[in-house]
């Protein structure tokens, strides 16, 4: 497995959960990294990206000022720390990886991990 999500879980709205999306891609200080995620019949939407310095980084809409994305190169670890979560927040989120830089493109990234789910109740 390239990369793999955890830290999702059910957490009431308001709270805060860190997801982490361990890689084993090498080297792991080149890849970019993103996390999409998908709700129950709902397309999939990108949250964050996080470009192979870490110094470029992207949030989608809905989540900036709520989520930040970063990067651990020494852990060959991405994160992914929610706060103020919000019902609407539910879905799986899987981590994405990129040797070609930071987008918030789905396809632009060639490897993909299985996803954690989050559920934030109301």
């Amino acid at each position: 497995v390239q990369l793999q999500a955890s830290g999702g879980g059910l957490v009431q709205a308001g709270g805060s959960l860190r997801l982490s999306c361990a890689s084993s891609l090498r080297p792991f200080s080149e890849y970019s990294f993103a996390w999409f995620r998908q709700a129950p019949g709902k397309e999939r939407t990108f949250v964050a990206a996080i470009s192979w310095r870490g110094v470029d980084v992207y949030y989608g809409d809905s989540v900036k000022g709520r989520f930040t994305i970063s990067r651990d190169n020494a852990k060959n670890t991405v994160y992914l720390q929610m706060n103020s979560l919000k019902p609407e927040d539910t879905a799986v989120y899987r981590c994405a990886a990129s040797d070609r830089g930071a987008t918030h493109s789905a396809d632009w990234y060639e490897h993909w991990g299985q996803g954690t789910l989050v559920t934030v109740s109301s």
